[in-house]
C-alpha cells in the first residue's frame, strides 16, 4: 500500500487511540479528509483485524452513526516512568490496559555514570521477558526528570552520553523506536489528552514530585518552550531562606515545597518531639516515607496535614505568579502528590485568594488529577502515540513491520 495510505490508517488509529471511539464523520473532521477517503480507510483497517465496530451513538434524532474503536491488542507501547531514583516500566495496549505489569529498577540518576546503559539493559530484558514479539510494540516513551531535548532525544541534565543520544542508544539496544520527553511535559500531556484536561485549551498541569514541576497547554496545543525546557516551575525563585536547591541556587520553590523537602521536614519534626502516628520515617527510603506521610494526612493526622498545607500555601504563591503571567482556565494537581487528593485545595486557594488579582483568579478551576500517581506512565505511553504517524514510521527497523 502507498506510503501516505499507511501513514493516514496511523493517523486515524492515533486518533482513536486518545478519543475510545468515534464516528467516521469525527475522524473525517480531526483529520481534515472526506468522508470516502476516510471510510475506505476505515474499512481496510477493520478488514485487517486493527479497528473494530463499538456500536451506535447515542440517538440525537436522525440515523446513529456507526462508531469505530481501535483493537486493543493490536500493538502495545512500552511506558517508562523514571524519577531521580526508581524507574517504573510497563507494557500497555493500546486501551492503555497493562499487559505486563510494572516492573521497578532502582536507578540513581545522579550518581551513576553506568545509568544509560543499565536503564537500556534493562528495558531489553523486560521486553524479551514479556513475550510479545518486538514487531508488535508501537514503540518506547520515556518520561525523566531534567533539561530534557525533546527533539535531539537528550538530557542535558542526567543520562548523558559521550556519543549519539539517549534515544539512540536505547534504540540500538532493543530495536524499537524511543521517545522521551520532561516528565512533568508528559503528566500534562497525559491530563490534556486522557485525564482532567482533555479539550481544555489553556492550562496548567503542576506536578507535585521530588521537585514541583509544570506542563503548560496553551491555546490548544502542549507549550514545551525554544528548547524543551518550559516549566521549571521548581526554579522560580520565592523564598529568601538561603536554601540551596538541587539547580545550585538558593530560595526556589522547591525547597519549601517539594515532597522530598515535605519528608525532610517531617523526620525533623518527629526528632524534635512533635506529635504524629508516623514513626520509622527515613529517606534510605523516601518513597515510602512521603506515602506514609500523604496517608496519615488523609486519615486526618494533624501533624501531617500541617506539613502539605504548608507546602501547598507556598506551591499556590507560585501559581498565583503563573496566573497574573498565563490567564489559564485550568489548574490540575497531578504527579505523586496527587495522592493527598483535596488536602491540597483549599491552603492553595488561600494563596490565591491573598496574591492574586481577583479578576484574574475568579473563574479559575483547581482539580485533582484523576490519573495521580498513573499520569505519568499514561503520558510516556501517550508520547508514542501522538507521533505515531509522525516521527515513529521513520525511525522503524528495516526487518520490522509496522501498522
Amino acid at each position: 500500500m502507498p506510503k501516505k495510505a499507511n501513514l493516514y490508517k496511523q493517523s486515524l488509529i492515533k486518533h482513536l487511540y486518545f478519543n475510545k471511539e468515534l464516528s467516521c464523520a469525527d475522524l473525517s473532521l480531526l483529520t481534515s479528509k472526506s468522508l470516502p477517503h476516510t471510510a475506505r480507510a476505515l474499512n481496510q483497517l477493520v478488514d485487517e483485524g486493527m479497528v473494530y465496530e463499538s456500536g451506535h451513538a447515542s440517538s440525537t434524532g436522525g440515523r446513529r452513526p456507526q462508531m469505530y474503536s481501535v483493537q486493543p491488542n493490536m500493538m502495545y507501547i512500552v511506558s517508562v516512568a523514571m524519577d531521580q531514583f526508581i524507574s517504573h516500566i510497563a507494557i500497555l495496549n493500546l486501551h492503555n490496559q497493562y499487559v505486563k505489569k510494572a516492573d521497578k529498577l532502582e536507578l540513581d540518576l545522579a550518581n551513576n555514570p553506568n545509568a544509560l546503559d543499565q536503564l537500556a539493559r534493562f528495558l531489553d530484558e523486560f521486553i524479551t521477558g514479556s513475550g510479545i514479539p518486538k514487531e508488535q510494540f508501537a514503540g518506547i516513551g520515556i518520561g525523566m526528570p531534567g533539561f530534557v531535548d525533546f527533539a535531539k532525544g537528550i538530557n542535558h541534565t542526567f543520562l548523558k552520553t559521550e556519543n549519539g543520544s539517549i534515544v539512540s542508544h536505547i534504540e540500538l539496544v532493543t530495536g524499537l523506536p524511543v521517545l522521551i520527553d520532561n516528565d512533568s511535559s508528559l503528566i500534562a500531556l497525559a491530563e490534556w489528552k486522557l485525564g482532567a484536561a482533555k479539550n481544555s485549551r489553556n492550562a496548567m498541569v503542576i506536578n507535585i514530585g521530588w521537585g514541583i514541576g509544570l506542563g503548560m497547554v496553551l491555546n490548544g496545543s502542549l507549550f514545551r518552550g525554544q528548547n524543551g525546557f518550559a516549566g521549571e516551575f521548581s526554579h522560580i525563585p520565592l523564598f529568601t531562606n538561603n536554601k540551596i536547591c538541587n539547580c545550585g541556587k538558593t530560595g526556589c520553590l522547591e525547597t519549601e515545597t517539594s515532597l522530598f523537602v515535605i519528608a525532610e521536614k517531617a523526620i525533623q519534626g518527629l526528632a524534635e518531639g512533635r506529635t504524629s502516628k508516623l514513626k520509622n520515617l527515613t529517606l534510605d527510603h523516601v518513597e515510602d516515607t512521603f506515602r506514609a506521610i500523604m496517608n496519615a494526612a488523609v486519615n486526618g493526622d494533624k501533624y501531617a496535614i500541617e506539613l502539605l498545607s504548608e507546602a501547598a500555601y507556598n506551591i499556590g504563591r507560585g501559581v498565583s505568579i503563573l496566573m497574573h503571567i498565563l490567564n489559564p482556565q485550568l489548574i490540575v494537581l497531578s504527579g505523586r502528590g496527587a495522592l493527598a487528593g483535596k488536602l491540597w485545595l483549599a491552603p492553595i486557594q488561600q494563596a490565591l485568594n491573598e496574591h492574586c488579582i481577583p479578576k484574574i483568579a475568579e473563574n479559575i478551576e483547581i482539580m485533582i488529577s484523576p490519573l495521580g500517581y498513573e499520569a505519568e506512565r499514561l503520558g510516556a505511553a501517550a508520547l508514542v502515540m501522538e507521533h505515531y504517524d509522525k516521527i515513529l514510521p521513520h525511525r522503524k527497523n528495516p526487518k520490522m513491520t509496522y501498522a
